[in-house]
């Protein structure tokens, strides 16, 4: 039996920097649109879905052609909306499920294949993750940018909002990683990740991704050479604009 990679958008209308984000004007298109036709230019994709609460953005995705699957308004994180996403549409224990984020409208579809091979190459994996190399020296200490440390086989030992590893000794450079949103799960272990209780690690650092190191999973981190911006506020879909613009007019 063929595996399926399931490629799964959680999208929330409420927030409180910008509510109504995935709804949001972009070059003509609901911002949750773009995100979405970007998982369809995946090479590995079989399909992709948006799980929501909200009917606002299942009818702006049923309009536009995409997938929708409405979901509870309980969950605590996106990883849960995709989990009763992926029950819903009927994926099996051991289909691949990608969590890509709805406010990263730019993002390189490249980016999913990358994230999916090493689940694809070791069934033992349970889940994986990107990471990207900071280049602009403000992220090494900005606490939005999530920093990743890993061991010599590609596996993430901590991630923090501080700058890690801290360099003592004048002289000594680093390389720092920043983490990226876009996550691989197989089904089973999706189901089994959102199942677990809450670790004193998530809680202070606010990171879910921790819950799984602390309770001993492996989350296999892969460099991408792709960035991407986020969108959590006004001025910076602004900046997203500007950028197609430029696209486009090249």
């Amino acid at each position: 039996m063929t595996m399926t990679i399931a490629v799964i958008i959680p999208s929330r209308y409420e927030s409180t920097r910008f509510p109504g984000k995935p709804l949001a004007d972009l070059a003509g298109k609901p911002m949750i649109q773009h995100v979405y036709e970007r998982v369809l230019m995946s090479g590995t994709a079989d399909l992709a879905a948006v799980a929501t609460d909200d009917p606002r953005i299942f009818a702006a995705v049923e309009a536009f052609g995409g997938r929708a699957v409405m979901t509870v308004d309980t969950h605590r994180s996106g990883s849960d909306r995709i989990a009763e996403a992926a029950g819903i549409l009927g994926l099996r224990e051991d289909d691949i499920v990608v969590n890509v984020q709805g406010d990263q409208p730019v993002f390189e579809p490249v980016q999913i294949d990358e994230v999916v091979a090493p689940l694809i190459a070791d069934p033992s994996l349970p889940m994986s993750t990107l990471i990207y190399r900071i280049r602009r020296d403000e992220e090494i200490t900005h606490p939005n940018a999530v920093k990743t440390v890993f061991d010599r086989d590609g596996n993430a030992l901590y991630f923090s909002r501080s700058t890690i590893p801290f360099v003592r000794d004048r002289g000594k450079t680093a390389d720092y990683f920043k983490h990226h949103g876009i996550y691989a799960y197989r089904k089973h272990f999706l189901d089994t990740f959102t199942k677990l209780p809450e670790g004193t690690l998530e809680r202070l650092e606010s990171l879910e991704q921790l819950r799984a190191l602390e309770h001993g999973y492996r989350i296999r981190v892969v460099v991408t050479e792709h960035d991407s911006i986020e969108v959590d506020t006004p001025q910076e879909l602004d900046r997203i604009r500007r950028l197609l613009e430029e696209q486009f007019s090249s």
